[in-house]
């Protein structure tokens, strides 16, 4: 196992059931924390949007829930993903909530954010919805800051350039 991918990595579904990331091997990733009740969860609906404009390309959206940043959070289990698919038409995988920062994080958010661990980057979540996009192998490539829209131009590219590469 590559030590510097997240397959080596497993999440829980919001149903509880454990998955291996290594299930989406050889897909572009953009990892999204996310909350319900955040000034960002707007960029739900940019997501899917994203998620639909790479529809059919080895693109996947993964959202993965915390609630610690001002507690925006409350929801528990399926009624985020509820939340999700009626208010903002998500249809991206929706993770149980976790842990993205503290003595308690979870440990695929302390992967993506240490660059010891990655290789690549260092960069913390400072709030909702801080983005890393990961390429084809599983590796970080980028991250983008809660304020950088999920459609813009740059993460657009990037993605594009991921998808292209062999």
């Amino acid at each position: 196992m590559d030590d510097s991918s997240i397959y080596q990595f497993s999440v829980k579904r919001l149903n509880g059931e454990e998955i291996s990331l290594n299930e989406f091997k050889d897909k572009v990733l953009l990892i999204v924390n996310t909350a319900s009740q955040c000034g960002f969860t707007p960029q739900l609906k940019e997501l899917e949007a994203l998620r639909n404009e790479f529809k059919g390309q080895n693109f996947e959206i993964l959202a993965f829930p915390t609630n610690d940043f001002g507690a925006q959070e409350p929801l528990e289990g399926s009624a985020i993903g509820t939340f999700c698919t009626i208010n903002f038409g998500a249809h991206f995988p929706v993770f149980n909530k976790i842990r993205v920062r503290g003595p308690y994080v979870h440990p695929l958010f302390k992967f993506l954010a240490d660059k010891k661990l990655n290789g690549k980057l260092s960069s913390q979540p400072r709030w909702n919805f801080h983005k890393y996009l990961i390429d084809k192998a599983g590796h970080v490539a980028e991250f983008y800051y809660p304020f950088t829209r999920p459609t813009s131009s740059k993460v657009r590219k990037n993605i594009e350039r991921l998808l292209a590469a062999d």
